[in-house]
């Protein structure tokens, strides 16, 4: 039997890596994940909702409606203490253009340059939701199913240099709580145990297993 289908919403490669070595070290298997770049390229809707969650259901809608696949989409970013709990969900474009990582963090670096160290705080945010194809609702060419979508945080501190080269985003700024490397110093498997991504994917397991059981997806509190 060939391996049940999962589309990963991303081009990011680092996230494929990610979403991958979580599901091989859980009791999940025989599921080919695949990116966007594994599919019939399609019209992908801006980012525009206000929150993570809601950024991340519209990706995997989407996903779903062009491809068909279940799929599990996430939107993470940035909250500082100091900036009001911004970038936020405009993390990926807070200088200006979509996915400059380099502009971006510097960009924090910057507006943070006067912050003290106590008054340095920030987390990362992660919503991932999962999609999965053939329900009553119909968006597109596909008919959507059961959704879900959790999320989860990571609280740390912010530095006033980049260190490391593990990671992407900004990852090298941020040190978590308990910690004294920077997000880019942690190994990628020690990472995914204690990130927002890795908690978020890991949340959304018991949806997953209940998807390649033929259930019905977990009820939302």
């Amino acid at each position: 039997m060939s391996p049940a289908r999962l589309l990963l919403a991303t081009r990011n490669t680092a996230k494929l890596l990610e979403l991958r070595r979580i599901l091989a070290s859980s009791d999940i298997s025989g599921v080919r994940v695949l990116g966007l770049d594994d599919v019939p390229p399609f019209l992908e809707v801006p980012e525009t909702a206000a929150t993570f969650e809601g950024n991340a259901l519209a990706k995997a809608r989407d996903a779903v409606a062009a491809t068909g696949l279940a799929t599990v989409a996430d939107d993470s970013g940035l909250a500082v203490d100091a900036l009001g709990g911004m970038p936020g969900v405009l993390s990926a474009r807070w200088a200006g253009r979509h996915g400059d990582d380099a502009a971006n963090l510097q960009l924090v670096l910057d507006q943070l340059a006067d912050v003290p160290e106590d008054r340095r705080g920030a987390e990362f945010v992660c919503a991932a939701a999962l999609v999965v194809p053939f329900g009553t609702q119909t968006l597109g060419t596909q008919a959507l199913g059961e959704q879900t979508v959790v999320c989860e945080h990571w609280r740390g501190t912010l530095t006033r240099a980049a260190r490391g080269s593990n990671g992407f985003g900004y990852d090298p700024i941020f040190i978590p709580d308990g910690d004294w490397r920077t997000s880019a110093e942690l190994d990628p498997t020690e990472k995914d145990a204690v990130s927002h991504r890795g908690r978020a994917l890991r949340a959304l397991l018991p949806a997953l297993r209940a998807f390649l059981s033929g259930q019905r997806l977990p009820t939302q509190p």
